[in-house]
């Protein structure tokens, strides 16, 4: 498919999608219209959270043409080729993974399977095949979102920030949300795969608000029933433990945000 775009002071020039030139080989500039034509890459950055994606796509253009927009957009990306190392991935080192099905050494439903096997990890499909059948059967194995090839750059990475934005859900006891993973019955936390030690109250305190994402949880309520009101459930005190979990969480820290004049609550990212 191509579409003529002009732009002030210039003659039609074609804009094509992703996907849409045989041999892949698409420059950056055709993807400019005219400003406020199309939305800017920069707009659709979630938040000074890196999340990490991974892509598990054959063909070496477009895969790395997907790179560069998701760098620019601010992700941090990663590159998966061969569809017998994308069955070995493990879920929790990754906040997102855009999967195309026709990979070498596996099929890409077959990677879909084994990905919702360990975690609700948000999956987008990017695909070729346009078939109803297979993007109902990638969906009720649990798919978030289906692409279809050709696509414009924007449109992908639009659903990957609206896919990120949604809280993760609890499978096998685990909680998953924006790159921490809560075991709640071993009681232990993990940022992007790494284990984060925490206190006793630390722990309570963020499975409390890992179990309302979203909601703010008003200080008065934390500090009954997670503070200890033997010792010190004052207010001031539960600001002392959420700075230091901040701390131990890293660059994971901003996903506890304040409500001013209300409490604290979880997102799914890191709030200004």
């Amino acid at each position: 498919m191509e579409l003529m775009v002009r732009t002030s002071g210039s003659s039609p020039r074609p804009c094509r999608r992703f996907g849409d030139d045989p041999c892949g080989t698409l420059k950056q500039d055709r993807f400019r219209k005219s400003q406020g034509s199309r939305p800017s890459l920069g707009r659709l950055v979630l938040s000074s959270v890196t999340h990490r994606i991974l892509l598990i796509e054959d063909d070496e253009k477009l895969g790395r043409q997907i790179l560069d927009q998701l760098r620019e957009a601010g992700f941090e990306p990663s590159w998966i080729r061969q569809g017998d190392e994308a069955l070995a991935v493990r879920a929790r080192d990754h906040d997102l993974v855009i999967l195309d099905l026709m990979l070498p050494g596996a099929f890409g439903l077959d990677v879909l399977k084994r990905l919702r096997s360990q975690s609700d990890l948000p999956v987008v499909v990017l695909s070729a095949k346009s078939d109803t059948a297979v993007k109902v059967r990638a969906l009720e194995l649990g798919a978030d979102d289906y692409v279809t090839k050709p696509f414009w750059p924007e449109e992908l990475l639009a659903r990957v920030s609206a896919r990120l934005r949604r809280p993760g859900l609890e499978r096998g006891g685990t909680i998953e949300l924006g790159g921490l993973a809560i075991d709640v019955p071993a009681r232990a936390v993990t940022a992007h795969g790494t284990p984060v030690e925490l206190t006793r109250v630390e722990f309570d305190l963020l499975l409390a608000l890992a179990r309302r994402p979203g909601q703010a949880l008003s200080r008065a309520w934390i500090c009954e029933h997670v503070l200890d009101p033997e010792r010190d459930g004052s207010e001031r005190t539960l600001d002392v433990h959420v700075s230091r979990l901040r701390k131990k969480l890293g660059r994971l820290g901003g996903l506890v945000a304040t409500v001013w004049g209300v409490g604290y609550r979880l997102t799914a990212t890191e709030e200004p």
